[in-house]
C-alpha cells in the first residue's frame, strides 16, 4: 500500500476498520471517494459528523434518536399499552420493518451474560421495571434472541415482572433457536410476533 500517498493510505486504513470492510473493499471505497465530486465527499463527511454530534439515546425507550424522545415514542398512533423488549436498536428496526407491531419498545442494550460479566445492573432492566411500575403498560412482549443469553434474559425479566399487573408474552414460532433478530427475515418476524405466547 506504500504506492499510495499518505492521505489515501490513511483513508484506506480508517475505512478498513469498519465492520465487514476488508483492505480490498476499503481500497475500492477510497478510490470511489477520490473520484466522486467534492460535494459528495463533503456530504459523506458531514453526515458522519452529524451522526456523531446529534444521535443520542431516547429518554424513554433507549433507541437511537436525534431528539430527547424518538419518533416512535412520540407517535400518538402507537399502542401505548403494549411494550416490546429487545436487545439492541437493530432488533427494533427489524421488528418495525416486519410491520407486525404497533406498540412501544424498550431497548435493553444487551443481554444477561454472567460469563462476560454482564448482570442485571449492566443492561436496562431497572428502567424497564420503572416503566412498568407507572401502570400504563398492559402487556410486555419479550423479543430477545432465542440463544441461551436471550432466553435467560427473558426468563429473568418475566420473573421480575411477576408481581406487576402486566401480561408477559414471548415471541414464538418462526425465530430459529440461536437466531439473532436483526438477521431474521420480515415474514418470519411477523409470524413470530403474531404467535407470541405467555411464559
Amino acid at each position: 500500500m506504500s504506492y499510495y500517498p499518505e492521505s489515501i493510505r490513511k483513508l484506506i486504513k480508517n475505512l478498513s476498520k469498519l465492520p465487514g470492510i476488508g483492505e480490498k473493499t476499503a481500497d475500492r471505497l477510497a478510490m470511489h471517494i477520490l473520484r466522486a465530486p467534492r460535494r459528495d465527499a463533503d456530504r459523506l463527511a458531514h453526515s458522519i459528523m452529524e451522526v456523531k454530534e446529534k444521535i443520542r439515546l431516547c429518554a424513554m425507550c433507549f433507541s437511537l434518536s436525534d431528539a430527547e424522545i424518538c419518533n416512535i415514542c412520540r407517535d400518538r398512533n402507537r399502542n401505548f399499552s403494549i411494550l416490546c423488549v429487545v436487545e439492541q436498536p437493530a432488533d427494533m428496526v427489524a421488528i418495525e420493518k416486519s410491520g407486525a407491531f404497533t406498540g412501544l419498545y424498550h431497548i435493553l442494550e444487551g443481554v444477561l451474560s454472567p460469563m462476560d460479566g454482564v448482570g442485571p445492573d449492566n443492561i436496562r432492566i431497572k428502567e424497564l421495571i420503572s416503566r412498568i411500575a407507572q401502570g400504563k403498560i398492559q402487556e410486555v412482549v419479550l423479543a430477545t434472541s432465542t440463544n441461551i443469553e436471550g432466553e435467560s434474559t427473558a426468563a429473568y425479566i418475566s420473573e421480575r415482572l411477576g408481581n406487576h399487573p402486566v401480561k408477559v408474552t414471548r415471541i414464538a414460532s418462526g425465530v430459529p433457536m440461536g437466531g439473532d433478530l436483526k438477521y431474521v427475515d420480515q415474514v418470519t418476524l411477523k409470524t413470530a410476533m403474531k404467535s407470541r405466547h405467555p411464559i
